[in-house]
């Protein structure tokens, strides 16, 4: 498998290589490490507020209904009772967090092994730069034809900026893919391994690529 990919300009003309550091990579393990960070991420994504309501919290007198005896009725303590109409439920759930805890080298060679998945089918684009004069949604949809990608897309910003005007530049690149419908967008300092498999192309710049590598080498 190849580890160079092509660099793109903002009119898809290549201008370089870009040369994946293999350490970035990983294509002999981590089948088991993406799925528990998948796992982990979507049960992150649960509210956990689903609430019911024991005998105990429910609306209605403590007071027995009717005698034990002599009614010819079942026996009955409260009206309250779980089998009783309006009553309570047992073992129904409770406000609970569904977070789960993973290492955080786990973490890590998950992120590795989605992005030589991503790499290896040939579906990541690495641009020069993302250089949007003003904020535009019509030249956020145009660049993402120009270099065969779609809506469907994954685009990864980078965030680790130094200076006004790569603040600007990151901002202006935000707001004007933020209103494309159906498309990712993430910052590279924290996309994580499940949003690193949306989408059908990858597409970042050489330093969203880059602030990447630079958290797989220090996390490894």
């Amino acid at each position: 498998m190849s580890t160079t990919l092509k660099i793109l300009d903002m009119s898809g003309t290549a201008k370089g290589d870009f040369s994946v550091n293999p350490a970035w990579l990983e294509s002999e393990k981590g089948e088991q490490a993406v799925y528990e960070a998948v796992n982990a991420f979507l049960a992150g994504l649960r509210a956990g507020t689903a609430s019911t309501k024991t005998r105990g919290e429910v609306s209605g007198s403590g007071a027995k209904p009717w005698k034990q005896k002599g009614t010819g009725n079942a026996r009955v303590g409260s009206k309250r009772s779980p089998i009783w109409r309006g009553g309570g439920i047992v073992f129904g759930p409770k406000p609970r967090s569904y977070a789960q805890n993973i290492n955080k080298k786990v973490k890590t060679l998950a992120l590795r092994r989605a992005l030589w998945q991503r790499v290896s089918a040939g579906d990541v684009i690495v641009v020069e730069d993302f250089t949007f004069p003003k904020i535009s949604t019509k030249a956020a949809n145009v660049f993402l034809k120009t270099v065969g990608a779609s809506n469907r897309s994954l685009v990864i910003l980078n965030d680790n900026v130094d200076t006004m005007e790569g603040f600007q530049a990151v901002a202006n690149a935000w707001r004007s893919f933020s209103n494309i419908s159906g498309l990712d967008l993430v910052l590279a300092s924290e996309v994580n391994t499940y949003e690193m498999l949306l989408g059908k192309k990858v597409v970042l710049s050489k330093g969203a690529f880059e602030t990447i590598g630079a958290r797989l080498s220090k996390e490894a």
